[in-house]
């Protein structure tokens, strides 16, 4: 035990094309390497007799595809993690999965990587997800990659056959700026090279592949980098004390260090620091520890304590790579939640600069983004958060981006820098309010937002009330989908993309109109929860009434008062809601009206008596 606390550590990923022998490689790696009990081999031997594929032979590739479906399908899906450890080194390695549609998974195992073995099959050479793999290992900053050109029993063995795959994947490595490449021929399911160099190619003078792993370098974290501590939660078990927990991502604390505190911008001096509970006096890179402050001071999960000398830098507007992981297609424009480290906020992508083919790293123009494809865009935060280039931080630079509905994860990113416009635009001061506007109006301003179906009755609906609220004395405005299409939005179209666009938009005039202390009515089909969502939180609490004007589908395409459905069914007019496009009814809306049982007059007097109500 004490020979395994001084062993470096070092974390791998394997990956490559599908059927390149990512699972057997490992498998046998850690068979010959002893790392394997006598109860696995066991289990190994049962298992390869049911599922295996190589005759009376162990199947080593059993032992990673922990999953039923993998090892009836033969092929990885999930990522599979391993711990094994020889005399000199320690090593965490992940199997990631070769499919196209699994290569989320294979960032995944990137994300944490430090250097990446890329199998090659020596009879196929160089294919479109080994490209595509390698790029994002480039993305993740993986600089080290052993490139393990595998199956050469196929190929006879033949010397010709791997240094033309060499020099390929090395001008590839070139043109991804992976700095260090070690090609290996291997014969994985033999053994040919793995942990002993094999005497069926002796024109081989390189290194094992075990032998490339033990003279690999970690990416150590420099205890003599400032100091970086994301703060993941903040302990107070009783009133006299309070410490900040998290990790240290880079450099050393002492007790007595001089720290700043960000966003916020806060100085203080280290009181005590704490690892595992014991008071030392000083903790560097890698170390859980718990700081406490001489200074009260407020920091919340998600702030970073830095070296005064030395802070973040902070941001809300950012230029990122993304890597998007969802089935369904990024939307810009559409807030999805932010995790960046422990920190946390509302995020848009506004701009997508292009997307990127991952065979040639040509950038090609995109409005979206589909599941595993990279993208240059630009991103807007609801608030400013503490940040550093991915390049420069793992810990400060990468982030998520998660599903406000489904609370998926659908994206991974990297933050490249921060855009000049995040630091040189400023709320300006005016001294007339919304509270001074809307006593002169004599009302309380709010958003009636309207949304049903085409056909529902809800723009009919809409006008009538603004109607009543008018003749009431009421100061209002009524934005209507239709009639705001012919000027601020007449460039969108109907695309989920345009719809998205289309809603974020609205809802903003519908804000300044609130703001100026008028009643203002939305009369927008809306079909997305998301974007409902959205527009509700640019207001207060009590300013936003979202009325869901409810009508079944027969009854709006029988109404169809403007000829739409029937040039959506006769395939003339695409992407029309409710035909060829969803709706999301709203789940929980201040007023639920039906529109096909309620009489108009009854349905004026439930939105007014809401209004007027407050």
């Amino acid at each position: 035990m004490a020979a395994a606390a001084t062993q470096t550590l070092l974390r791998l990923i394997t990956c490559g094309s599908v059927d390149d022998g990512k699972s057997t490689l490992i498998g046998r790696l850690l068979a010959d390497t002893g790392a394997l009990p006598e109860d696995v081999l066991e289990q190994l031997a049962r298992d390869s007799r049911r599922f295996g594929t190589q005759g009376e032979a162990l199947d080593y590739a059993l032992l990673l595809d922990g999953l039923e479906a993998e090892r009836e399908q033969g092929i990885t899906i999930d990522v599979a993690y391993r711990y094994f450890a020889t005399p000199a080194r320690a090593f965490i390695v992940a199997d990631c999965p070769g499919h196209e549609q699994y290569t989320r998974n294979m960032a995944t195992g990137a994300s944490t990587a430090e250097l990446a073995i890329v199998l090659v099959d020596a009879g196929k050479g160089l294919l479109r997800q080994t490209r595509r793999h390698s790029y994002i290992c480039a993305l993740m900053g993986i600089r080290q990659v052993l490139l393990a050109v595998n199956k050469m029993d196929r190929v006879d063995y033949a010397e010709a056959r791997f240094a033309a795959i060499a020099r390929d994947y090395a001008t590839l490595a070139a043109r991804l700026g992976i700095t260090q490449v070690t090609a290996l021929p291997l014969a994985a399911v033999h053994g040919d090279n793995l942990v002993q160099r094999s005497a069926r190619m002796p024109w081989y003078r390189g290194p094992s592949l075990l032998e490339a792993l033990h003279a690999a370098t970690p990416q150590a974290l420099s205890p003599t980098a400032p100091l970086c501590l994301p703060v993941q939660w903040v302990n107070r078990p009783h009133a006299d004390f309070r410490g900040y927990c998290g990790t240290l991502a880079a450099g050393r604390v002492r007790v007595g260090d001089a720290v700043s505190v960000w966003p916020a911008g806060l100085r203080a001096t280290v009181a005590r620091v704490l690892d595992a509970g014991r008071d030392v006096h000083q903790a560097e890179a890698g170390a859980a520890v718990t700081l406490s402050l001489v200074e009260a001071c407020d920091i919340a999960r998600g702030d970073v304590i830095a070296a005064a000398n030395a802070p973040p830098e902070v941001a809300d507007q950012f230029a990122c790579h993304l890597l998007w992981m969802s089935e369904a297609p990024l939307l810009p424009g559409r807030p999805y939640e932010l995790r960046l480290g422990s920190a946390r906020a509302l995020a848009q992508v506004t701009e997508i600069r292009h997307k990127i083919d991952v065979d040639t790293q040509d950038a090609l123009p995109a409005r979206t983004l589909r599941l595993n494809e990279v993208g240059s865009c630009q991103l807007s935060l609801d608030q400013a958060l503490a940040f550093a280039p991915y390049a420069h931080s793992r810990a400060l630079g990468g982030f998520v981006l998660i599903d406000r509905i489904s609370h998926a994860t659908v994206g991974a990113g990297m933050i490249n820098f921060a855009l000049r416009r995040a630091s040189n635009i400023h709320w300006q001061h005016v001294d007339v309010n919304r509270a001074a506007r809307a006593a002169q109006n004599g009302q309380r301003p709010r958003c009636l937002w309207f949304t049903g179906l085409s056909g529902s009755g809800k723009s009919t609906l809409a006008n009538a009330v603004e109607k009543r609220l008018f003749a009431l004395g009421h100061r209002t405005y009524l934005l209507d989908g239709d009639n705001v299409r012919h000027g601020l939005n007449r460039d969108l179209g109907f695309t989920a993309e345009d719809r998205v666009e289309n809603i974020r938009r609205v809802a903003e005039v519908a804000r300044l109109m609130v703001d100026a202390g008028l009643i203002v009515l939305v009369a927008f089909i809306s079909p997305f929860r998301a974007e409902r969502r959205m527009a509700r939180e640019r207001f207060g609490a009590d300013e936003f009434v979202e009325v869901f004007v409810d009508a079944p589908l027969a009854v709006c395409e029988a109404r169809d008062v403007k000829g739409l459905y029937a040039k959506a069914r006769a395939g003339r007019l695409s992407n029309f809601t409710g035909v060829d496009s969803p709706y999301e009814p709203p789940e929980q809306p201040e007023v639920h009206l039906h529109s096909d049982q309620d009489a108009l007059e009854a349905m004026i007097e439930e939105v007014v008596r809401r209004v007027l109500a407050g």
